[in-house]
């Protein structure tokens, strides 16, 4: 069998997220095929009761028969100790007398060394569900988060040795980085210019040897100021994937795809922000209707004075802009008043 193989540890920390690269180096090896040992430790068996027989009907009187029959049982079962079986996708990793010695990725009915302890784990696609976690965001307004994290473990000797349960990990990490993510922007496109003030874009010194501080991954400080929680679904997730990559690389997990699956403001604040979004709204089709109210005045006028060859007087434009942006712009229809001049 293939001995381990030790590698110092060379990851470094790089801003919030601290990646330390593991000692463990993985290498898998093919066991043989069980069915052979099978028939052995069958034919073990036989003899064994072979000779039992033949001792208790003294047909062979021999004193050394019983113990070639208990040993020959005893292989048997020391041999059946070996056997396992590996679905598709799985992996055992093996260590001897604590000592890794390599991962058997090999599906099907193998043998492996009886002193081998095993460790099977899975290889296929895991989903972890995270939150809705409650942030505040880079405004400090509470909002809900969640996210779909799909994940495998792969490599099986890091996933084991490195943690003591992955599972924990991976959920632990992901939490971490969606709390991380939407505290970096705001929630709002409206609320965008509020954030960049108070985000926290990291400084930091350097010499020769390339030794600095900062805070802040470079997934997370790439394009703050132009992204909202609202609108940057895709690029937020491309980041949430990225973080995730580096966080789990060092243990033998990759992360295959980060999506957000839910995103909200908390109960406390949603009545108020949604009455929020509300007059924006309303703010921002009333500057449209404004500026077309106005467009629109300025031709009529215009085309006025070419079609009667003369400007009209200053009351006159008053009083006919004051009219036209009644009608356009008033939420109801307007009423005609006839003037007679009495």
């Amino acid at each position: 069998m293939p001995s381990a193989t030790q590698s110092p540890p060379t990851g470094r920390p790089e801003g919030n997220t601290t990646i330390r690269s593991g000692h463990i180096t993985e290498h898998t090896f093919r066991a043989i095929s069980a069915w052979p040992v099978l028939a052995t430790c069958l034919a073990l068996g036989i003899a064994g009761a072979w000779l039992f027989y033949l001792v208790g009907q003294h047909i062979v009187p021999s004193p050394g028969l019983p113990i070639i029959g208990i040993a020959c049982f005893l292989l048997a079962f020391f041999l059946l100790k070996g056997l396992i079986i590996l679905q598709p996708n799985e992996a055992a990793v093996c260590l001897l007398f604590g000592r890794y010695k390599g991962t058997l990725t090999q599906a099907g009915f193998c043998w492996l060394n009886p002193l081998y302890t095993r460790q099977k784990l899975s290889l296929r696609l895991k989903t972890q569900e995270t939150g809705p976690l409650k942030v505040n965001d880079a405004v400090g307004n509470p909002v809900e988060i969640g996210a779909v994290i799909i994940w495998r473990v792969s490599e099986a000797a890091r996933a084991t040795l490195e943690v003591d349960n992955y599972g924990l990990y991976v959920s632990a990490q992901s939490e971490t980085a969606l709390r991380l993510l939407a505290s970096r922007h705001p929630y709002d496109p409206t609320e965008q210019q509020d954030a960049l003030p108070t985000r926290d874009t990291g400084t930091g010194t350097g010499t020769g040897t390339g030794t600095g501080t900062g805070t802040g991954t470079p997934a997370f400080t790439e394009a703050l100021s132009s992204i909202t929680l609202r609108d940057g679904s895709d690029v937020l997730a491309s980041i949430l994937l990225q973080e995730l990559q580096l966080r789990m690389a060092a243990v033998g997990i990759d992360v295959v795809e980060a999506r957000i699956s839910h995103l909200a403001y908390a109960p406390e604040i949603a009545g108020a922000m949604l009455r929020k979004q509300a007059a924006n709204a309303v703010i921002a089709a009333r500057r449209v209707i404004t500026q077309g109210a106005v467009s629109i005045i300025d031709d009529a006028l215009a085309d006025l004075e070419a079609r009667m060859d003369h400007q009209l007087a200053p009351q006159q434009r008053a009083a006919m802009i004051s009219n036209l942006l009644i009608v356009l712009i008033g939420d109801r229809e307007a009423t005609p008043v006839v003037n007679t001049g009495l």
